[in-house]
């Protein structure tokens, strides 16, 4: 099974790709946590995407591109994967039609004024976890004891810049895949959990 994930940026495909990918025993493939992998270790890659990214642009498209396709030829994608954050743009998306078929996209359609709130109240730590600041008040990660952050593109002005970006050049994504017969909209607004159930039973009802 091949699965994207699409919506705005907080819409919560982070959470919802990792649960999907647990329910099905697919690889979760997220080319933000790959380049911010690489902007950790200092890599040229890593500094290069860095630059659009602190601006709250996109990453050039032959660059996410060719991690996406290193990724989903390696061993934990034979029983399918789940693409989180690509493709984002239309001609992300006929590269990997060239590199393989897809067999659903879930759009989360959330409120943008939702968004903003999620992303610009998101505080991070190190060892991945994450929290939000209307339901977590410590400054220190629950399940490490390390300091909790805020990632530089979680910032209000460059969340607002994001969203700007994503409608301009991402939403056409919607249209594109359905026009091929891959979409599915499902309500982002919704909790986590209940959002979950929903796409888990568009899915064993479509197999």
């Amino acid at each position: 099974m091949k699965l994207i994930l699409l919506g705005a940026p907080g819409a919560g495909k982070g959470s919802q790709a990792t649960k999907i990918a647990a329910e099905y025993g697919i690889a979760h493939i997220s080319t933000g946590d790959a380049l911010r992998a690489n902007i950790a270790k200092g890599t040229e890659l890593g500094l290069y995407a860095k630059s659009f990214i602190d601006k709250g642009q996109l990453v050039p498209d032959e660059v996410v591109v060719g991690i996406v396709a290193d990724r989903i030829k390696q061993d934990d994608c034979k029983k399918g994967f789940l693409l989180d954050g690509f493709p984002r743009t239309i001609a992300q998306a006929k590269a990997l039609d060239k590199l393989t078929d897809i067999d659903y996209v879930f759009d989360l359609v959330v409120d943008f004024e939702v968004v903003k709130a999620r992303i610009s109240g998101r505080r991070m730590c190190s060892c991945g976890e994450s929290y939000h600041i209307s339901t977590y008040t410590a400054d220190t990660c629950a399940k490490c004891g390390g300091k909790l952050y805020q990632r530089a593109d979680d910032n209000e002005a460059t969340v607002a810049n994001r969203l700007e970006v994503y409608a301009k050049q991402t939403a056409p994504l919607v249209e594109y895949y359905r026009s091929h017969g891959k979409l599915i909209q499902v309500d982002g607004n919704k909790p986590i959990n209940v959002l979950f159930e929903d796409i888990k039973a568009i899915i064993n009802g479509n197999n």
